[in-house]
């Protein structure tokens, strides 16, 4: 199952990202924690020092799609493949209990509860005044594209602040998206946006409140998020000490708080894994990018990239070799 935690820069998803991928680990299953937010602070938060991060997924893009495009006939090569560029027969698929790939193996750390950590990387000098960050979380959304991930096997995605996620397809790219909202004007108007953008295109949402210090912010988040309020997380002095670099486990959080990830864990657990609709979204993205601006960078038509023989998910999993 892939989740996406989303929201307002500064309302927590990074904390909150940190803390379910440590949670989820600790019940079992493969788990990759993957920083796609601008600023780089996710294996921090999972207590990986500066020296042990992984290889940046952005900066090896070309790496990256040569491996992954395989012997698919429909793509001429690497440089013409582009962030929404969908898999199909003969390209490489990715396995999360398989994970000695040259993706997993060549761009993940192992964290200390468990998790692994993949990152898209920040700027580099070069890219400072020339490049756009999306041009490096294209890498997330071509991982994603091309994993096959099953039941008790995770991704937790800590996605960049706001609404800028939707500059591309990388938005549909999830079984759940959490939207770690702060009890205050502006964090539900994040909410509001968020849910708004993501509508058309049948992306499930639930709000998680963060940083809640009594009943009044309860009530002011389900007045202004209904329903979508899934679950709160109470202001802690635990969660606050990790964050300055103190000492931590999980056996140190709140029970209020424990509870909150159990509850964001079942209800990931209980969505239904749609393939088809993933499938879908795939090509629909991938058409609109062709048109909008691919098929001009790559001097190709890339419609034809896209194979309507291949089936999305598990019915098709070509080995990584």
């Amino acid at each position: 199952m892939r989740v996406a935690f989303v929201g307002k820069g500064g309302s927590g998803k990074t904390t909150l990202s940190a803390l379910f991928a440590r949670y989820t680990a600790s019940h079992g299953g493969p788990v990759v924690a993957v920083d796609a937010d601008i600023n780089q602070h996710l294996g921090m938060a999972l207590g990986v020092a500066d020296g042990a991060l992984p290889r940046p997924m952005g900066s090896h893009l070309t790496e990256i799609k040569e491996y992954l495009r395989g012997d698919n006939p429909r793509i001429s090569s690497a440089s013409a493949m582009v962030k929404t560029t969908p898999p199909g027969r003969g390209s490489r698929l990715l396995r999360l209990d398989e994970s000695h790939d040259p993706i997993h193996s060549g761009f993940a750390a192992v964290t200390p509860e468990g998790p692994r950590l993949m990152v898209t990387g920040p700027f580099s000098e070069g890219d400072l005044g020339v490049a756009c960050y999306h041009s490096k979380v294209g890498a997330v959304e071509l991982y994603l594209n091309h994993l096959v991930d099953g039941a008790g096997e995770y991704v937790v995605v800590d996605m960049t602040a706001g609404a800028d996620s939707f500059a591309s397809g990388l938005f549909t790219r999830f079984d759940m998206t959490f939207l770690v909202a702060e009890p205050t004007r502006q964090g539900v108007s994040v909410y509001r946006q968020y849910r708004d953008y993501a509508a058309a295109d049948d992306v499930p949402i639930a709000v998680v409140g963060n940083k809640v210090h009594g009943p009044g912010d309860v009530a002011f988040l389900r007045e202004h998020v209904g329903d979508d309020l899934l679950v709160c997380l109470e202001h802690s002095t635990a969660i606050r000490a990790m964050e300055q670099g103190r000492p931590f486990t999980l056996h140190d959080l709140e029970p209020a708080n424990s509870e909150a990830l159990g509850t964001l864990l079942a209800h990931l657990d209980a969505q239904e894994k749609d393939w088809p609709r993933f499938g879908r979204q795939a090509v629909r993205f991938h058409l609109r990018n062709a048109e909008a601006w691919a098929n001009r960078a790559t001097g190709e038509d890339l419609a034809a990239q896209i194979d309507p023989d291949f089936v999305f998910g598990p019915t098709r999993v070509s080995l990584s070799r």
